[in-house]
């Protein structure tokens, strides 16, 4: 147990691989950083960091304690917040985990409000179409998208979102627009490579439920990317509603199959599970839910 004051200073060189950005991180001197690493390897009798003059990277030992070692750390963070007058006042940093596109169109904006509302918060927000490990990460929230599997952590739903297939009039103006969803089969799909299904998009009409199975040649891992190449023509997009909405109104894109339904997602805020909630986590959580709503 004497190695848990360490801990941080540890967490930090690894991060910023380096003492000096890791002493100015955590607002100590470069030789107190030092010190307590050295202190940390010599009680663990293993050498944690290759040093350099150039550079600081970790060992093999080094790479298994940082595992464990953020674990570690982040309940006893937990076990500070409950015992804390700072748990009950909506104070402190609030490192929060989004993907891109849902960031940049819906969070984005309402963070101005949100920051001029709690002003003793700080955010930092991390925008990322890949699923984080929220503890590893370090964050307080995440943000996530459909069927969640990870059952030790908490879930509140943001609200929902559909997907709807979309051209541009360029695109079919060369090509026959699709009239039921197997057409889609004669076309070029451009496909977002984090669904959960690339190339499977499925669709409803009333109590039936029909597969398609797509071709495409151009894969991204970004909606708005998606959204870029489909409104230059390049093909059929699968995009969600809160992406391509905006641009079906103007006409610069046209909805294909509009009788049919795509498999509705919702869009759900997730954070690990804890007896006490830092009342900053909570005020967010409500402000995102309200202000999204509106």
């Amino acid at each position: 147990m004497e190695n848990l004051d360490a801990i941080p200073y540890f967490l930090a060189v690894a991060e910023h691989e380096s003492f000096a950005e890791a002493a100015r991180h955590l607002n100590v001197s470069r030789s107190a950083v030092s010190k307590r690493v050295n202190q940390l390897e010599a009680t663990l009798g293993v050498r944690l960091l290759h040093r350099t003059t150039r550079k600081v990277s970790l060992t093999e030992a080094g790479h298994h304690y940082l595992s464990n070692a953020k674990n570690a750390y982040y309940w006893i963070q937990q076990a500070e917040y409950s015992a804390t007058s700072r748990q009950q006042l909506p104070v402190g940093k609030l490192k929060i985990c989004v993907p891109v596109s849902f960031g940049r169109i819906k969070i984005a904006p309402l963070m101005a409000g949100f920051l001029e509302k709690y002003p003793d918060i700080s955010v930092e927000m991390m925008m990322d179409d890949q699923y984080a490990d929220i503890i590893e990460s370090g964050c307080d929230i995440a943000i996530r998208g459909g069927e969640l599997a990870d059952s030790s952590l908490i879930a509140r739903k943001l609200m929902p979102s559909r997907s709807v297939v979309c051209a541009s009039r360029t695109y079919l103006d060369k090509h026959s627009t699709p009239l039921v969803p197997v057409d889609l089969t004669k076309h070029n799909s451009l496909v977002y490579s984090y669904a959960a299904k690339t190339t499977e998009w499925t669709f409803g009409k009333g109590d039936q439920l029909t597969t398609v199975a797509v071709n495409g040649n151009y894969h991204v891992n970004n909606s708005e990317a998606l959204l870029t190449a489909c409104l230059q023509g390049a093909g059929i997009a699968r995009l969600p509603d809160f992406v391509s909405q905006s641009w079906i109104d103007s006409g610069d894109l046209i909805q294909l199959l509009p009788s049919y339904t795509m498999p509705e997602k919702n869009i759900w805020t997730v954070f690990p599970e804890r007896t006490y909630l830092p009342v900053k986590v909570r005020v967010f959580i409500d402000y995102l839910t309200q202000a999204l709503a509106r």
